[in-house]
């Protein structure tokens, strides 16, 4: 988290950045927003600029795009996410692992895919964890243990 502040990314509190690694935030890191609450994966990309202006670069020697991206509060992005410049993220989103986001994405929203596209809402999702979790009294770690090591054991035992 530090580092992503020495950068100069805007981050609220209580965030987790997981392997937070050299160029995730670009070239532009003085772009990125990200609120509170949010946890932010391993191998996520966060993009400020369009490397394909240079394709006009011997016509217009300045040509660069250049748009900021701001995450808003308790957000989720899953493992090596791609977020494109000019995009915004709402409140209480996840973003499945591997999604390219090119377009912004609304509040309370569950979102995935190349490109990605919101695919249940908050509450949708969080009636399938809630139900997951009553499965293996998720806030158990001896319990949740014993019980994916019986629900798996066949995979476990191959």
């Amino acid at each position: 988290m530090q580092y992503a502040r020495r950068l100069g990314v805007r981050i609220g509190n209580n965030n987790r950045l997981m392997a937070c690694r050299h160029g995730m935030f670009g070239g532009e890191p003085y772009l990125i927003k990200i609120g509170s609450d949010c946890l932010i994966s391993g191998e996520v990309q966060f993009l400020t600029h369009d490397g394909s202006a240079s394709l006009f670069r011997k016509e217009f020697p300045h040509a660069f795009i250049y748009m900021p991206i701001s995450i808003g509060n308790n957000v989720f992005i899953g493992y090596r996410c791609v977020i494109l410049p000019g995009v915004s993220i709402g409140d209480n989103v996840a973003i499945g692992a591997g999604s390219v986001v090119t377009k912004d994405i609304p509040s309370n929203c569950i979102a995935a895919g190349v490109p990605a596209k919101v695919i249940r809402t908050y509450d949708e999702y969080k009636e399938i964890v809630l139900a997951k979790m009553d499965e293996i009294d998720g806030f158990n770690p001896l319990v949740k243990k014993a019980y994916l090591t019986e629900k798996h054991s066949l995979f476990l035992n191959r």
